[in-house]
């Protein structure tokens, strides 16, 4: 039997506005790239952290 390992790297930390450029180089006016934010962190693909703690991201 095959065994394989992961090994995860440290991801670097982004800002939530590194997140926002990233998103509307890919979209074509701010109304969707605020669709597609906050359907990032409502997912949970995307998770924000405060002081060392994931916090809730609210989406309305």
């Amino acid at each position: 039997m095959k065994t394989t390992t992961q090994l995860l790297k440290n991801r670097p930390k982004l800002s939530l506005g590194d997140l926002i450029l990233a998103v509307s180089s890919c979209t074509k006016n701010t109304k969707e790239t605020v669709a597609a934010v906050a359907n990032l962190l409502a997912s949970g693909q995307v998770r924000l952290e405060r002081d060392g703690r994931f916090t809730r991201a609210k989406v309305c």
